[in-house]
């Protein structure tokens, strides 16, 4: 069978487990690891987990830390699947049975409002970890973002369709179905990253099966109204326990993070296409890493005449 292979040659026969190899990630290997129908757990241990891998740019002892206390603290949040395991490099979670988003329902208006909430919750979360923006910002010539204002917070930094789960034990209507996941680039950003960077992804398909293995298509980049409608959803998720402000208030601030949402999409740009040089050297994924790059290089170029 394809993308299944039996690891009865590393543990005892008596039982042996089952280990399905998942495609689609650009930073790691995933594995869905269950035991055979013969074999009985053990107490509460799960039959089924999922086995990551980390690729080579996420190895190494400060970010295997980093991202294992992370993984933890959103686990025992309910805001992330479970940890029950880690080694150097890679770790044991939960398995969620879920459907594969596709890129195209990013702009399913349901669901875009509930990433929305997700990520306002998401925002929200107080991290023991440094507070301070350095990961990006040494990068880039910032002189716009710095004009433009935008909080610092605890941000996902690549929410895209493969990083959300649509949860298959709750119904399509349920306000709890999409579950985020994979937060090995999460960490204290400006705000307006996690915005950009949302809507650059609903351009990208990383499920296209010829070279090089993704679709970018500029025109789904989302209209003004689908942007309004996500900025709508995560201030009033955002809000919901503090006073009402006024509609001139609420205005002129959904037009405040529309710029800042544009803006900082440039950074998006900017870091995925210089990631992807790097893992063009080092990645053994096969994905056209250089292309890729060359594709967000020339969307930054593009988005900054639009948005200086």
């Amino acid at each position: 069978m394809a993308g299944c292979c039996l690891c009865s040659d590393v543990v005892t026969p008596m039982f042996f487990f089952v280990c399905f190899f998942f495609s689609g990630g650009l930073s790691n290997l995933l594995f869905m690891c269950s035991l055979p129908d013969h074999v009985h757990s053990m107490g509460e241990e799960p039959r089924m987990v999922l086995l990551r891998v980390y690729g080579a740019i996420l190895q190494g002892v400060d970010s295997l830390v980093l991202e294992s206390v992370m993984f933890a603290i959103l686990a025992e949040r309910t805001l992330g699947p479970k940890l029950y395991g880690i080694f150097p490099e890679g770790r044991l979670e939960q398995y969620l049975p879920n459907t594969r988003m596709r890129t195209d329902q990013l702009s399913d208006a349901s669901i875009s409002a509930e990433i929305a909430v997700k990520l306002a919750r998401f925002h929200t979360m107080v991290m023991p970890f440094n507070k301070e923006p350095k990961w990006l910002f040494g990068t880039i010539d910032n002189a716009l973002l710095a004009a433009t204002p935008s909080p610092v917070v605890f941000c996902h930094n690549d929410v895209q369709e493969g990083n959300i789960l649509m949860l298959e034990d709750r119904e399509d209507t349920s306000p709890e179905r999409l579950m985020l996941i994979d937060f090995e680039y999460s960490s204290y950003n400006y705000r307006g990253f996690d915005f950009g960077n949302h809507f650059c992804e609903w351009m990208y398909d990383y499920t296209y099966n010829q070279w090089p293995f993704y679709k970018a298509t500029p025109g789904d980049y989302p209209t003004r109204e689908q942007q309004l409608h996500f900025i709508r959803s995560y201030l009033m998720e955002q809000r919901k326990d503090s006073e009402n402000s006024t509609q001139e208030d609420q205005t002129q601030v959904e037009e405040e993070m529309i710029i800042e949402a544009n803006r900082y999409a440039l950074a998006s740009h900017f870091l995925w296409g210089l990631w992807s040089i790097i893992q063009a050297k080092i990645s053994k994924i096969e994905f056209g890493y250089m292309d890729y790059a060359q594709c967000r290089f020339d969307a930054y170029f593009k988005q900054k005449k639009l948005f200086s």
